[in-house]
C-alpha cells in the first residue's frame, strides 16, 4: 500500500527531469554553442565588459585591443564617457567589429596593435554586433547576477577623490620589483613562431573596418603601447610593427604613444603596472586634446 505513493513520486521527478532536458535541448538547438561561451570568456570579464557596452548609451571614447590595452583602466582616465573593450587573451579586432556593428559609434577608436597574431572571437562579434541581443547567451539567473556585478563594480565614483590618488600614485618612483624571470618567460615565448600570416591577415581586416567607421563618421587611431626594451626586439613584435607599419602608412592615423620609459616597469615585460598605466594613459589624453580628438 505503500508503494504507490513511492511509484507517484518517481513518475513526477521522472517527468520533471525529462522536461529539463527538453528545455536545455530546445534551448542549445537555438542558441547553438553560444551558450557554451560564457563559461569561459566570463572567467576574463569580457561578457561583462561587452554587455555593458551595448546596454549603455554609446562612449565618447572606445579602447580595443588584448591584456596589453586591458591594463588601461577606464578610472585611469580624467576624460569622461571612455570605454575600454580590450579582452585579456584576444584579439583588438573581436572589439573593433563589435563597435563597428553598432547603430551608434563614439566618436574615437583606439586600436592597439602590439598583438596581431591572434583570430578573432566569431562567438563573441555574432552575439554583441548587429543588433544582436546578447541577453540570448544568459539565462535569466546570470543576467541578474551581471546586472548586480556593473552595479557594484562600476558605481559612481567621486573623479576629484580618483584624480588625487592617482597623483599620490604618480609622485611616487618606479616600483623596484625584480620580474627578470618572467621578463625571461615572455621573452621566449614571443621569440617563438612566425606571426606574418595571421598578423598580415588581421591588418587586412582591421583596415577594412577602419574605412568604415571613417566613413560613418568616427575618428580612429592605431597606438602600440610600451614594451620593456627586451620585449620590444622580440620577433613577434619586430615582426608585427613592420607589419602594422606597412599597412597603415599614414602617419596621421597613429596616436605616437612615446610616454618617459625611464619611469615605465612592467610585472612580465609586457604588461604595464599600474603607476606606468596612468602615465601611459596620461600621455595618450595630452595627445588627444592636441589633435583635438575628444570634443564634439
Amino acid at each position: 500500500m505503500r508503494q504507490e505513493p513511492t511509484l507517484s513520486w518517481m513518475v513526477k521527478c521522472a517527468c520533471v527531469a525529462a522536461a529539463l532536458l527538453l528545455a536545455c535541448g530546445l534551448a542549445t538547438a537555438r542558441f547553438g554553442s553560444a551558450l557554451q561561451q560564457p563559461a569561459v570568456i566570463t572567467r576574463d570579464g569580457s561578457l561583462v565588459t561587452l554587455t555593458r557596452y551595448v546596454r549603455e548609451p554609446t562612449p565618447d571614447i572606445v579602447l580595443v585591443g588584448s591584456s596589453v590595452t586591458w591594463r588601461l583602466k577606464e578610472e585611469y582616465f580624467s576624460l569622461p564617457r571612455v570605454r575600454n573593450l580590450a579582452l585579456a587573451g584576444g584579439s583588438p579586432v573581436t572589439g573593433l567589429e563589435i563597435v563597428a556593428g553598432q547603430a551608434s559609434l563614439p566618436r574615437v577608436v583606439l586600436i592597439e596593435t602590439n598583438i596581431l597574431s591572434r583570430e578573432a572571437d566569431r562567438a563573441l562579434t555574432e552575439a554583441f554586433s548587429g543588433g544582436a541581443r546578447a541577453d540570448a547567451l544568459l539565462l535569466r539567473p546570470v543576467r541578474t547576477a551581471v546586472a548586480a556585478y556593473e552595479t557594484w563594480n562600476h558605481a559612481a565614483r567621486d573623479a576629484v577623490q580618483a584624480r588625487a590618488g592617482h597623483d599620490r600614485l604618480l609622485s611616487q618612483p618606479p616600483d623596484t620589483f625584480d620580474s627578470k624571470i618572467y621578463l625571461d618567460r615572455a621573452r621566449e615565448q614571443m621569440n617563438d613562431g612566425d606571426p606574418t600570416a595571421p598578423a598580415r591577415a588581421n591588418a587586412v581586416r582591421i583596415r577594412r573596418v577602419i574605412d568604415d567607421l571613417q566613413r560613418r563618421g568616427s575618428q580612429v587611431f592605431l597606438m602600440h603601447v610600451p614594451f620593456a626594451p627586451e620585449i620590444e626586439d622580440t620577433r613577434l613584435v619586430r615582426t608585427t610593427r613592420e607589419i602594422a607599419s606597412e599597412a597603415f602608412p599614414d602617419r596621421a592615423l597613429w596616436l605616437r604613444v612615446e610616454p618617459p620609459m625611464g619611469e615605465l616597469r612592467w610585472a612580465d615585460g609586457v604588461h604595464l603596472d599600474e603607476r606606468s598605466a596612468l602615465i601611459v594613459v596620461r600621455v595618450m589624453e595630452s595627445i588627444l586634446a592636441a589633435r583635438d580628438g575628444t570634443r564634439r
